[in-house]
Formats: structure tokens, C-alpha cells, sequence
């Protein structure tokens, strides 16, 4: 089994970490089947946020008796310090617990710094100081914002998207909060779907010790894929390389990656799923194509007013509609 200590929270746990937003999606049952199985099986590392609707009270219904054993990191959408009490509270409430081990501003527009007019760093130096939560981070998808949050010496911990599809910038940010002692809690290691094969991924973010990937579970035999590297690793070989290189090649550059940030769409285009479909047509069977929920979306792309809405809040700083675009057009190909 491989583990990782996060930077300067001394926190050293496996190296998978169990990311809660799918279970938002499934019944009680089927969450704390899911999260038990993760804790019998090593995985003491769960991620979840006010923001995934019940995940966090899915948490404490399964693992409510082993809380000192596991490690829970949690994200406030906060704007303001009303809200951010507000939420905090909820969290402890939601998951049964007096403390929360990694408390994380949940990507905000700017990097909450003390004394700064929103006076949000500082309430959660003041959560830190009631004993409410152990360590501080922060999650973004802008990578300026990242590397600010790096260089500032304020957070412990920075979730950020880290999959083989990274830029090379991003991995330069990687080795930078390396050197600034800073962990890095890898959302979307899978790149939202698109990278198909787990074992290359997991090998690939195997290279770097201050980095907890976090994948997504909803199903069972995801959980086991993954719980299976913990027996025998995946090793970075030529084999690997050459998948990364023709993904990096069929997938890289100026893709959506699922975010959803450029949400609610006016005319209700799913745009996290739509803006992908020229990759998935690369990769998912022709069955997925023709889910009647993903049509209705696909065809909805006709209706787009270029309002600008998505454009202007995709963090990546994408054309948004331009994607959508061109994602229609080869729709329509296998139509």
C-alpha cells in the first residue's frame, strides 16, 4: 500500500483518497456500503463539500464509529463570514463530529488572505484557534489563483485538477507547492471521465509525494479498481508512457473538463457533458451516444443565444460556445 503525507498537516494517509460527490447520486445504503468498503479496505481519506447535497451526512452515517481513525476534509462556499460560520456549523452537524481535519474555502474568485475586506482567512484562524478545524486549504480550478495560494505560506493543502492531461505548468505548480511543503488533493485525476484507463493515472500521480488523488466513487467495482492498485501498483512503464502520449494527443489542449462552473445554461444544455462530446465520441461505447436525457441536451445546442454566460465563468478561460459547437457538429456525424 502507498501513502503520501500532505505537506505540513503531518497528515500521511493511502494514497487514494475516497472523493464523496458521486454518493450525493445513490441511496443511504448504497453510500455506506460504498464508504465501509473504502474504510476496510484502507482508504482513510475522504473529500466531500457543503456543496455535494448529502454526501457529508452519508459520511457520518457509515463511518460515524471509526471518526478518530479517518481523515475528513470538507469545502464552505462561503462569501462572506456570516456564511462561512453558517456553513461551518452545518459540516460539524452534517457529519457528526466536533472538528473537521482539512477545512477548505471551496474555489473562491481571489485568495482570502488576513485582514484582507472579506475577513474570511481570519474566521477560519479563529475556527482553527475554537479547535472547529485542524488544518486549512483551499480548492480552485484557475491555476494564478493556485499558484498565489502556493506562494502565500497560508494553506496547508490546495485541491486542484492533476491528471496525466495536466499542462506542464500544472506540473511545475505541483513541484512548487512541493518545495513550499503544501499538499495537493488531486480532483478530477480521471479529467472528468475521459481518461479511460485508471491504472495509467494512478501510476502517473504515483510520482509525486505530496499528492492524494481523489477519485470519484458511485459504484462498487469502481472502488475495487481502484483498491486493487493498493495491492500490486501500477508502475509508470512504456506501455503506460505511450498511453498517456496518444491521450495526451487525441485529448489534450483546449478541453472542457466537467467542472461545471459555466452553469445553469439559459437555454439548459448540459454543458459539462456537451462541450466533451467530440472527445467521448473518441472513447465511450455508441450506446452512450444516443441516452435520450444526453440527445435532448445535444440537440439543445441549436438553441444557444452566445449570451456569454459560460464563457465568461469557465476558470479555464475557455470559448465555451465555440466547443459546443464544433461538439454538435460531430454529434451529428453518428446521428
Amino acid at each position: 500500500m502507498d501513502f503520501v503525507t500532505l505537506g505540513s498537516t503531518g497528515i500521511t494517509v493511502n494514497k487514494n483518497g475516497f472523493g464523496a460527490l458521486p454518493i450525493q447520486r445513490i441511496s443511504d445504503e448504497d453510500a455506506a456500503f460504498l464508504l465501509r468498503k473504502a474504510y476496510d479496505n484502507g482508504i482513510t481519506f475522504f473529500d466531500t463539500a457543503r456543496g455535494y447535497s448529502d454526501s457529508e451526512k452519508k459520511i457520518n452515517l457509515a463511518l460515524k464509529d471509526v471518526r478518530d481513525k479517518i481523515i475528513i476534509a470538507t469545502k464552505a462556499p462561503a462569501i462572506d463570514v456570516k456564511t462561512f460560520w453558517e456553513n461551518l456549523e452545518i459540516s460539524l452537524d452534517n457529519l457528526g463530529t466536533h472538528y473537521i481535519d482539512i477545512y477548505q474555502f471551496h474555489n473562491p474568485s481571489f485568495c482570502p488572505k488576513p485582514g484582507d475586506e472579506k475577513g474570511l482567512y481570519d474566521a477560519m484562524l479563529e475556527a482553527k484557534a475554537k479547535g472547529k478545524i485542524k488544518h486549512i486549504g483551499i480548492t480552485y480550478h484557475r491555476l494564478d489563483l493556485a499558484i498565489e495560494a502556493a506562494n502565500s505560506g497560508l494553506y496547508e493543502t490546495i485541491q486542484y485538477p492533476i491528471s496525466y492531461l495536466s499542462t506542464i505548468d500544472e506540473i511545475d505548480f505541483v513541484r512548487l507547492c512541493k518545495e513550499k511543503n503544501v499538499g495537493i488533493l488531486a480532483m478530477k485525476a480521471l479529467s472528468g471521465g475521459l481518461i479511460t484507463n485508471t491504472d495509467v493515472a494512478y501510476a502517473f500521480l504515483m510520482q509525486f509525494d505530496n499528492v492524494i488523488p481523489i477519485w470519484g466513487v458511485q459504484r462498487e467495482n469502481e472502488l475495487d479498481e481502484f483498491l486493487s492498485y493498493q495491492d500490486s501498483s501500477p508502475v509508470l512503464d512504456e506501455r503506460a508512457k505511450q498511453i498517456i502520449e496518444k491521450d495526451i494527443n487525441d485529448l489534450g489542449g483546449d478541453f472542457c473538463r466537467g467542472c461545471g462552473y459555466c452553469m445553469p445554461c439559459p437555454v439548459n444544455i448540459t454543458i459539462s457533458m456537451s462541450a466533451r462530446m467530440s472527445l467521448f465520441l473518441k472513447r465511450a461505447p455508441a450506446s452512450f451516444y444516443f441516452m435520450e436525457d444526453l440527445k435532448a441536451s445535444m440537440l439543445r445546442i441549436k438553441d444557444c443565444t452566445n449570451c456569454g454566460h459560460c464563457k465568461k465563468n469557465c476558470p479555464y478561460n475557455l470559448d465555451v460556445p465555440r466547443l459546443l459547437q464544433e461538439s454538435w457538429a460531430d454529434y451529428q456525424k453518428v446521428l
